[in-house]
């Protein structure tokens, strides 16, 4: 899917395949598949391991004549694969974090068993919540560990808290995985604690996610080259917005313009038997 419906959405061409979100959850379940069978500690221990402690592995790089270059890039760091006129190849989502943050998902699933009461996965999982946060501070603020860049005092306030929130992404640094994991399990507690119309709404995205991700993808691809037609590009080549508030409008206005199609498509996919519909 990385490397065809979703690589043509970007740009509607196979000039570039850029290998990220979807490929590296493939490649995650792959690793998970196979270390599933593994004693469900021992996965808990990997799969801390990772998250902590890939950030210590930053000082590890390869040049692109030397054999690492490409299992490495694939792990642990961004960049191009290939690079040529007619082709290139890049890993924009590094691998290795998010096998860890799989690892710990596969760990935690258990507490959604019937067995469990739903009072103690709360409290399990607003608990985790807290742990995640309160590690994230004592690391962040004392520039310990967990983030390549350090943050420091700005000209104002505004600006000194972007420098403490300024997290890298590609790869996750753990500081990162810290502050999205303690929101994912708050959400996780709130969604079920506090169940309504708004969840209800939620459930029918989360139901077929796939299809959304993929249905958006070109919706914006068509509205792009729309606009093209008729305003011509005004960011060099390209067409953008000039505000961020623009941004998260067109954000919006596609959710719900997209929540139909999707409930739709959720109810016909759940009364199929058709393995292919049921992945999306």
């Amino acid at each position: 899917l990385e490397i065809t419906l979703v690589t043509l959405s970007w740009f509607g061409s196979y000039h570039t395949l850029y290998l990220q979100v979807i490929w590296v959850s493939g490649l995650s379940l792959l690793c998970l598949s196979l270390l599933s069978k593994l004693p469900r500690h021992l996965i808990l221990i990997i799969g801390l391991a990772i998250v902590f402690g890939h950030n210590a592995l930053s000082f590890i790089s390869f040049t692109k004549d030397e054999i690492g270059f490409i299992p490495w890039t694939i792990l642990h760091d961004r960049g191009y694969l290939f690079n040529a006129d007619w082709l290139s190849i890049k890993i924009s989502y590094p691998v290795l974090p998010w096998i860890g943050v799989i690892l710990l998902g596969f760990y935690c699933g258990p507490l959604y068993k019937h067995s469990i009461a739903a009072i103690k996965r709360q409290k399990l999982l607003l608990t985790l919540s807290a742990c995640c946060i309160a590690t994230l501070i004592i690391l962040r603020t004392f520039n310990i560990y967990g983030e390549t860049l350090p943050w420091a005092t700005q000209s104002n306030t505004i600006t000194t808290v972007m420098s403490f929130l300024n997290y890298t992404k590609y790869p996750p640094s753990l500081d990162f995985l810290l502050l999205t994991l303690s929101i994912g399990f708050a959400l996780l507690y709130l969604f079920e604690k506090y169940e309504g119309k708004f969840t209800r709404i939620l459930k029918t995205y989360g139901s077929a996610p796939m299809f959304f991700y993929i249905l958006h993808l070109y919706v914006l691809l068509a509205l792009y080259t729309l606009g093209v037609s008729i305003f011509g590009t005004n960011k060099g080549e390209y067409l953008g917005c000039n505000y961020i508030y623009e941004i998260w409008l067109i954000a919006l206005v596609l959710s719900v313009a997209l929540y139909y199609p999707t409930k739709w498509f959720a109810s016909y996919k759940h009364k199929s038997n058709s393995k292919l519909l049921k992945y999306f």
